[in-house]
């Protein structure tokens, strides 16, 4: 059967790796940068993950400025997760234990390539809760972790539960994948002007980036590019509760956000008040993804996060 993804465009440079494991599927990762062959010997420089946020046109594209300014000085992967971008788009659950083995399995294979290193990866939004739930359940594979604009710290975020609790509701996942139903909804949630819609939701700003706007407009031409959205619709990729996932976190953590759009409450930080493995960074009038728009900036500061936390790996080591 044809791969339906080799119609999608390349979004990133470097090399594409491919991997199948029985649970995560067929995935694929962009790598480039010094060393990304997988010639690092264990305590050269680590290696970096970078992981994308969920919406209905989501793809490594997201991460493309971090990329392009981390490929410079680290081996840098970017990951296409489980029914998005060249991943696999087949009929099954998309639900955070399979987005969270996506997680690992590409940081295993990263790891393998560099002498046995652990992985620094960084999630956009959504993905921060897979990336918590991945270094829970296999932390020595991690060496730290960065999330950008992390769900689960508004003030009216869900907290009964547990954090391997979703939020789904099987009704409205039925609803949606109605045939002829459900492709028409998301025909109209992946339309050019909805897009459009809520990347500026997303910058704060019409001032929204172009080659993104574009390709995510690509992005949601595949003919299955339905079926992990759905998903994400009826709640089954947010955790009920993940505060105690993130409180367990063990790794150096950076998080940043904006103060701009629709993704700038982050006044309940119970869970990690009080823990000196988290470090805060805010960047006032940016949206949710900062680093399109003040791109030095979030790369210097994160890059200052990661010298620090692959020093302290070392030494640990």
């Amino acid at each position: 059967m044809t791969d339906q993804s080799e119609s999608l465009p390349i979004v990133l440079s470097g090399e594409r790796l491919t991997i199948n494991d029985p649970q995560a599927g067929r995935i694929q990762m962009y790598a480039d940068g010094p060393d990304s062959g997988g010639t690092t010997k264990a305590g050269a420089a680590r290696p970096v993950l970078l992981v994308h946020s969920i919406n209905a046109s989501a793809s490594a594209h997201e991460v493309k400025p971090i990329f392009n300014g981390l490929k410079q000085e680290y081996p840098t992967y970017a990951l296409d997760l489980p029914g998005f971008g060249h991943s696999e788009r087949s009929d099954r659950d998309y639900l955070q234990p399979l987005m969270a083995e996506a997680i690992i399995v590409a940081a295993r294979a990263i790891s393998q390539r560099h002498g046995g290193s652990p992985v620094h990866t960084l999630a956009v939004s959504l993905s921060c809760e897979f990336l918590a739930k991945a270094a829970l359940r296999a932390p020595d594979l991690f060496g730290s972790l960065a999330m950008v604009s992390p769900t689960g710290f508004a003030k009216n975020a869900p907290r009964k539960g547990s954090a391997e609790e979703s939020l789904g509701r099987q009704k409205v996942l039925e609803f949606l994948k109605r045939p002829k139903l459900g492709k028409l909804l998301f025909r109209l949630l992946s339309s050019r002007p909805s897009i459009r819609f809520f990347l500026r939701k997303t910058w704060g700003s019409k001032a929204i980036d172009d080659e993104m706007f574009e390709t995510s407009c690509a992005m949601a031409k595949h003919p299955y590019a339905h079926r992990a959205p759905f998903y994400f619709l009826s709640g089954y990729l947010f955790s009920a509760n993940i505060g105690p996932a993130y409180s367990a976190i063990e790794q150096p953590v950076w998080m940043a956000h904006g103060t701009r759009g629709d993704f700038t409450d982050y006044s309940r930080t119970e869970p990690i008040d009080g823990h000196s493995n988290w470090e805060i960074r805010v960047y006032d009038e940016t949206g949710a993804l900062p680093y399109f728009e003040v791109t030095g900036q979030f790369l210097d500061d994160y890059l200052a996060f990661l010298s620090a936390a692959v020093t302290e790996n070392s030494q640990a080591a």
